[in-house]
């Protein structure tokens, strides 16, 4: 049986999206390439980050369709890759303040580049090698309420609304949770089109779950107060 690191490690690299769709339509090519390198022993130039495809407004799926920036698909990739930045930002604070549970933030950021590939690859214009390719597959959903559960079990009962607040780690966690919900409604309607897997979206509303639960449990490790709604008089 895979280990949870092995289910959720993604074979993407850790780049920008909108270098990651370049990336996706360019591996197959670029791995042809090095073969063939390798095999002849000549030297293999490194690709340019910049192919100045987009410059007219347009960037291209992994489908190779081209469709303009505005496009909900590339609103989604962003969102998405916006919170990655978020969740890796909180990560940090975490790290300096030596919590135990920074490799599920990993683990949850290797997720997030799988579900920009699922999103990245629009069913309407998808053939079955895409499909299979970039198939997201349920099981970080029952991980993410795994964790959420246990989180749950320390913490004392919530009573009041509470404000993204308790302390820099707390509020950077508050603060990606944030971004997640924009992430989950910009997908929301791509899911519902039948142009994604209906588990990303699972994903992203339970991500933000766990992300104000953690957010919580950090709180509450540090010893830093939660700051509670009070209606002002």
């Amino acid at each position: 049986m895979p280990s949870a690191v092995t289910r959720f490690q993604s074979n993407v690299p850790n780049i920008v999206f909108g270098e990651y769709i370049k990336m996706l339509k360019h591996l197959s090519f670029n791995m042809l390439l090095f073969q063939n390198s390798y095999a002849t022993g000549e030297d293999n130039r490194v690709p340019k980050i910049y192919t100045k495809t987009g410059d007219k407004g347009f960037s291209s799926t992994f489908t190779g369709e081209r469709r303009p920036k505005e496009d909900h698909i590339f609103e989604a990739l962003g969102n998405t890759d916006e919170l990655s930045s978020a969740i890796g930002l909180a990560r940090e604070f975490c790290l300096d303040k030596g919590h135990t549970f920074t490799h599920q933030l990993d683990k949850i950021q290797c997720v997030l580049q799988d579900v920009g590939s699922n999103i990245a690859t629009p069913r309407s214009s998808a053939r079955e090698s895409h499909i299979k390719r970039t198939k997201f597959i349920a099981q970080p959903i029952a991980d993410l309420e795994t964790w959420i559960d246990e989180f749950t079990e320390e913490l004392p009962p919530l009573t009041s609304f509470i404000l993204p607040s308790g302390g820099k780690s707390s509020a950077a966690l508050h603060l990606a949770r944030t971004v997640c919900r924009r992430a989950e409604r910009s997908v929301a309607p791509i899911v519902r089109s039948g142009e994604a897997d209906p588990d990303v979206a699972k994903f992203l509303n339970r991500l933000s779950d766990y992300l104000f639960t953690v957010a919580r449990y950090v709180s509450m490790k540090e010893g830093s107060e939660e700051k509670i709604y009070k209606r002002p008089e």
